[in-house]
C-alpha cells in the first residue's frame, strides 16, 4: 500500500467520523433536533456531550488535513495547479480551529468573540472549499482518469453554493438543522470521493 493510498483512507474516513458525530450525540441528547439545531450545537460551550462532540470533529479535521497534505502529489503526480489541493488543506486548518478554539457559545448562540469567530471560520472553510472544487475541475478536466471526477467537482462545487445561500435564508428557521445536513453533504461526499479517487489511482 502506497503513502498516498494510506491519506487517502485518512481523507475516506474524515466524512464518516463527521457523519457518525452528529448522529450519535445528536440521539444521546434528547432535547435536541436534528431538524431544528444546528451541527455546530452539539459541541457549543455547555452542549450535554460537548468534549464527545468536539473529540469527534477534532478527529474528522485532523485526518482531512492529513489528507490534503498530500493531495497535490497523489493527483497524477502532482501535474498541474497547486491551488486547488491549497485551497482545501487552508479549508482543513480552518476546520480544526473550529474545533480547537472556535465553539458556540451556550445555547447554539455567537455573542462572544469566539462565537462569532466560530461562524467566520466556517464561512471562510465553505468558501475555500468550493474553491478547490472549482480549481481541482480547471485542473482535471483534460487528466486521462480525472476527467470524470473533474465534472463531479464542479456540479458539486455549483451545489456547495447553491446550499450556502439557502442555509443562509433560512438561518434563523425551525428547519435549520435538516437544511444544514443537506448542505454539508456535498462537501462530505466530495471529499470521500476524491480520496476513494486517490486511493484507486495510487
Amino acid at each position: 500500500m502506497s503513502i498516498f493510498q494510506i491519506l487517502a483512507i485518512c481523507g475516506m474516513l474524515s466524512p464518516i467520523i463527521y457523519t457518525a458525530m452528529w448522529i450519535i450525540c445528536g440521539r444521546l441528547d434528547s432535547n435536541y433536533s436534528h431538524t431544528r439545531d444546528d451541527i455546530s450545537s452539539l459541541f457549543a460551550v455547555g452542549a450535554p456531550n460537548r468534549r464527545l462532540a468536539q473529540s469527534f470533529v477534532i478527529t474528522e479535521s485532523v485526518l482531512l488535513f492529513v489528507f490534503f497534505i498530500g493531495l497535490h502529489w497523489g493527483i497524477n503526480d502532482g501535474g498541474g495547479s497547486i491551488l486547488g489541493p491549497t485551497f482545501l488543506l487552508i479549508s482543513s486548518i480552518l476546520g480544526i480551529l473550529v474545533a480547537l478554539f472556535f465553539p458556540l457559545d451556550e445555547g447554539g448562540e455567537f455573542t462572544t468573540y469566539k462565537g462569532k469567530g466560530h461562524i467566520a471560520l466556517v464561512v471562510l472553510m465553505g468558501i475555500f472549499a468550493i474553491a478547490g472544487m472549482v480549481m481541482l475541475w480547471i485542473r482535471l478536466q483534460n487528466v486521462p482518469g480525472w476527467s470524470g471526477f473533474a465534472i463531479f467537482s464542479l456540479i458539486l462545487a455549483i451545489i456547495s453554493l447553491i446550499g450556502v445561500i439557502i442555509s443562509s435564508i433560512f438561518a434563523a428557521g425551525k428547519y435549520m438543522g435538516i437544511i444544514e445536513r443537506i448542505m454539508v453533504t456535498p462537501y462530505q461526499l466530495f471529499y470521500f470521493v476524491l480520496s476513494l479517487m486517490v486511493f484507486l489511482n495510487n
